[in-house]
């Protein structure tokens, strides 16, 4: 005690200072709700006037001039009044804190208690200026404590009860956490009004109330930030959500492209979606990551979009293709190209459209590209569409023995099909993975 009673002018001016930088950084966030941001910040300012007045009546103490005594009388005054304002300040934040945190419609009506005592208060520290209930000065201007002071101190205390008594019934209302120390700080003054009233020349109550402007500070630094992390929180739920939404649109979108193309042959239903799976397998066994993978099944299940071009009648041909509806078909990558080009997002789409029909040994088309030239999604491609080709039945013909099929594929390896992909296809085949 008598370190505190050394050293609390210098310590009243610290927290002072304190106070006054919480005024400053609460008036600066915009999350925080205008009603709770004006409350803190009248807390605050409370707070440091109220140790600034503190201060003042201990300096001016014992000082005999008229100006002396009007500081002196001033600042008593002031600290007597502060010192019942800062609970009726917590009583509103107390109020808000229920309305909005703990969502009740109207706050304990036990809290109205807090503001006829806060008036009861505040006119016996008028009256106390004529008549001395609370404390007289001599002709030195010293302070000196009336038996009336006994007053200020039970109207605190029961502010400070009604608190506790709200704050352990609503208990449930609030977090854990935030009942916890709302219920030690609001303790934490009370204590110290007891120390007080038995050592006198100390101002241990002023200087704990900072702590309860500080408890209520923080919490609301934390709601600020909890909310922002919440509102994250919800912005990267939204944007995955909507990414979800987009994957699955688009996905559906090229889908029923496909099919609508394949719909054109009537022998080969499903062709682009099993071309797209095999090609997707192969990616995978190739190494390829997922997103990659997804861009070779997207482009295999557009892969003859152009097919939307080509007349019905040279598609369903039964017999050979003459030189101009050959020449049809083969302008299918093409048009492909050009309607799948315009999806500026996804260039691959019309990469795997143009370049499907490429051969490695450059014998393909539409542009003859040879080896490395032709882009490893439309290699991938070809050498699935070559494989669902011949195992499935055509216009012109059955579906070809699978022993007559890995032949072929073996054959291509090289000249008509990417070395690499063509094995992984051959290995698929003798695992029985593909049939």
């Amino acid at each position: 005690m008598r370190f505190i009673q050394t050293y609390q002018l210098d310590m009243m001016l610290f927290m002072s200072g304190m106070c006054f930088i919480l005024i400053i950084m609460t008036l600066m966030p915009d999350i925080m709700s205008y009603k709770r941001k004006r409350i803190l910040a009248l807390m605050e300012l409370a707070c440091t006037a109220l140790l600034l007045c503190d201060r003042m009546s201990y300096l001016s103490r014992g000082d005999a001039s008229t100006p002396g005594g009007y500081i002196v009388r001033f600042s008593n005054g002031m600290v007597f009044f502060l010192t019942i304002l800062v609970p009726l300040l917590v009583t509103y934040v107390l109020r808000d804190l229920y309305k909005n945190e703990g969502g009740l419609l109207k706050p304990p009506r036990e809290l109205w208690a807090c503001e006829v005592l806060f008036i009861i208060g505040t006119v016996l520290i008028i009256v106390t200026q004529f008549t001395g209930l609370y404390y007289v000065f001599d002709e030195n201007n010293v302070y000196h404590r009336a038996p009336g002071i006994v007053i200020s101190y039970v109207l605190s205390f029961l502010i400070v009860i009604i608190q506790e008594y709200v704050i352990l019934r609503n208990r449930e209302l609030l977090s854990k956490n935030l009942v916890n120390a709302l219920t030690l700080c609001l303790a934490l003054p009370t204590f110290a009004s007891i120390l007080q009233y038995f050592n006198y020349g100390l101002s241990l109550t002023n200087m704990t109330m900072v702590l309860v402007v500080i408890v209520f500070y923080m919490y609301e630094l934390s709601s600020v930030g909890k909310e922002v992390r919440n509102a994250r929180k919800r912005e990267i739920d939204s944007y995955k959500e909507s990414q979800r939404r987009e994957a699955a649109l688009f996905l559906q979108t090229t889908e029923a492209l496909a099919s609508a193309i394949d719909a054109k042959d009537e022998y080969t239903h499903g062709h682009s979606m099993r071309v797209a799976a095999l090609s997707r397998r192969i990616a995978r066994e190739a190494g390829y990551s997922d997103d990659q993978c997804e861009q070779v099944y997207f482009a295999a299940l557009l892969h003859d979009v152009g097919k939307i071009g080509v007349p019905d009648d040279v598609i369903n041909k039964p017999g050979k293709l003459t030189d101009e509806e050959f020449r049809q078909i083969k302008i299918h990558p093409v048009l492909g190209h050009q309607i799948l080009s315009t999806i500026k997002q996804s260039p691959y789409l019309s990469i795997g459209a143009r370049y499907h029909h490429e051969r490695y040994d450059g014998k393909g088309y539409p542009d003859g590209l040879r080896g490395e030239q032709i882009p490893e999604l439309a290699r991938i491609i070809a050498v699935a569409d070559a494989y669902d080709a011949m195992t499935s039945t055509r216009s012109y013909r059955d579906a070809l023995a699978y022993k007559r099929v890995r032949d072929e594929i073996e054959k291509g390896r090289g000249t008509q099909f990417d070395e690499r992909f063509a094995t992984i296809l051959l290995q698929l085949i003798d695992e029985g993975e593909v049939q």
